[in-house]
């Protein structure tokens, strides 16, 4: 027989995807993640000096007090509201599954930039650009603009999306957050830079760690997804697209955001990735995909579709397995 809680927490996941697709993150809520970064950053100042190795040190012990801590706060509150009353516990852990989704925010960041852009607004996509990815957007003609938005869509579908529900589906709404705190750490100390390349690296190794499954069962749920995507959409390059991944992906500087970006670039028939600019500083990153149709603005809309095919398939693989393996139990 399968076991209730099990089942509950599933159909607790899946009301939260719901949640996050009606209403997405509303700016009035209080928002977990605005919590983690005011620690995160406070932290950083504090400790953040010394030699090399007391960086490395005490980054290290701010990952696991931040992930940790974060972890404990959200069992603790699930907890203490369920012995008020059973659904207190339940709507907690109901809103916190919906606060490490970002389904909805996702689509609407890169709607901002495929909307004015579609429309000749060159300078209303920049800014809207510019809100979402941290390299320079002065300048930036269509097709490099349109490339930000679809390497951001794709990079954050692991990161916005499936990575949370693989989490959340394995232990709740605790490790859930715990994922995003080590997220939430990863972008903001995990840098490679003079400040951040001794105190960040245990940051960005856990993060690595933590996306390394996920990003690679979402090339492949992006790609299942698209077989089901091209009976309606012209122009997909489904043939071909995951060998093709496979052989690129591990060329870009990160061991998993090359995954669903290689498979984005193939099955859109574009080339992702270039030269990238940060405060005026060159940055070179490898090709991915080729270059089979110029980028443009209709492609940022193709990758949001691309996006919610791969989140729908990953998501009913993941329940199924649950489901299997409660009936199994």
């Amino acid at each position: 027989m399968a076991d209730p809680f099990s089942l509950a927490l599933l159909v607790l996941v899946l009301a939260a995807v719901a949640l996050d697709l009606a209403i997405g993150d509303p700016r009035r809520l209080p928002h977990p993640v605005v919590g983690m970064g005011a620690v995160i950053a406070r932290l950083e100042r504090a400790w953040n000096h010394g030699t090399p190795r007391a960086r490395q040190i005490r980054g290290a012990l701010m990952t696991t007090l931040v992930v940790m801590g974060t972890w404990l706060l959200a069992w603790a509150a699930i907890v203490l509201l369920a012995r008020l009353h059973p659904w207190l516990g339940w709507l907690a852990q109901w809103w916190l599954l919906a606060s490490c989704l970002a389904i909805r925010g996702l689509r609407d960041a890169a709607l901002a930039v495929a909307v004015p852009l579609a429309s000749g607004d060159l300078s209303a996509a920049r800014r809207a650009l510019a809100m979402i990815v941290g390299r320079d957007t002065n300048g930036l003609d269509e097709g490099e603009v349109t490339r930000g938005a679809v390497e951001t869509v794709a990079e954050n579908t692991v990161d916005g999306i499936t990575a949370p529900l693989f989490f959340a589906l394995l232990g709740g709404a605790p490790l859930a957050l715990a994922y995003k705190a080590v997220n939430t750490l990863d972008s903001m100390v995990g840098y490679r830079s003079e400040r951040y390349r001794d105190f960040g690296r245990a940051s960005a190794r856990l993060d690595d760690a933590a996306n390394w499954l996920p990003a690679r069962l979402t090339a492949l749920t992006l790609w299942l997804g698209a077989l089901c995507l091209a009976r309606w959409e012209r122009g997909l390059r489904t043939q071909g697209a995951l060998a093709a991944t496979c052989r690129e992906a591990p060329r870009h500087p990160s061991p998993n955001s090359g995954w669903p970006e290689a498979m984005v670039a193939n099955l859109l028939g574009v080339q992702l990735g270039g030269t990238n600019r940060y405060r005026g500083e060159v940055s070179e990153r490898a090709r991915l995909g080729e270059p089979h149709q110029p980028l443009g603005a209709a492609h940022v809309p193709a990758a949001i579709r691309l996006m919610h095919g791969g989140w729908l398939v990953f998501l009913i693989l993941l329940s199924a397995t649950v489901l299997f393996g409660e009936t199994m139990s």
